[in-house]
This record gives structure tokens, sequence and C-alpha cells, in this order.
């Protein structure tokens, strides 16, 4: 071969490679919350949140609340009870990460 045919060749095959995984990357499919629940859940029961919106990748904005037995509850953004809720959840973490996570409230609170 020329002395730039094996380099034509190694950028090649590296430029197929990256568009394969690429395409393949494209396809992760993601959880989203298809509905919400407006009925009040107790903020006892939650450990953790995280932010759902719409048009990354999922259809409704919404908010995912997690439960100290790992279960996530999808549930309004805008409600009141649930702004509430992921105060009282940023306060436990706090409050968990001082107390190296031994007390008993913080069961099911990830380590920060």
């Amino acid at each position: 071969m020329a002395p730039w045919g094996d380099t034509k060749l190694f950028f090649c095959i590296l430029f197929i490679t990256c568009c394969c995984c690429t395409v393949t990357f494209a396809q992760i499919p993601m959880d989203c919350c298809l509905s919400v629940n407006p009925k009040a859940i107790d903020k006892r029961i939650v450990v953790d949140y995280s932010r759902q919106i719409s048009g990354h990748g999922c259809s409704i904005d919404a908010m995912i609340l997690v439960a100290r037995e790992g279960r996530k509850l999808c549930v309004p953004v805008d409600e009141p009870w649930v702004q509430r809720v992921v105060k009282h959840v940023k306060v436990l973490k706090k409050f968990c990460k001082k107390q190296q996570y031994k007390r008993r409230v913080c069961t099911g609170v990830k380590r920060v």
C-alpha cells in the first residue's frame, strides 16, 4: 500500500466507529413520567427528588419524588405541597450529612 493508504484506512475505520457509537448512544431510552398524580404525599417518606422538564426527551413537566424504599413517584411541579416536600428533602439531606447518615431518619437518603 502507498504510505498514505494505511493512514486513510485508519481514519475511515475511526470515522465509521464514531458514527456507529453516536447512533447507538442516541437511542438510549429515557425513564420519563407519562402522567402525574396530584394526590399529596407525606413528606416523611420522600428522601430525594429530581425534575423532569418537557422537551428534554420527555413529554410533560414533572417532579420525580423518590420514596425511602426507592419507589419513584411522579407529581406535578407547580403544586404548593410539592414545593414543601422539596424544601423538606433539602433540609433532610443537610441534616443527614451533618449527622453522618447515622440517624434513623436518614434511612434511604443518598450520601452526598
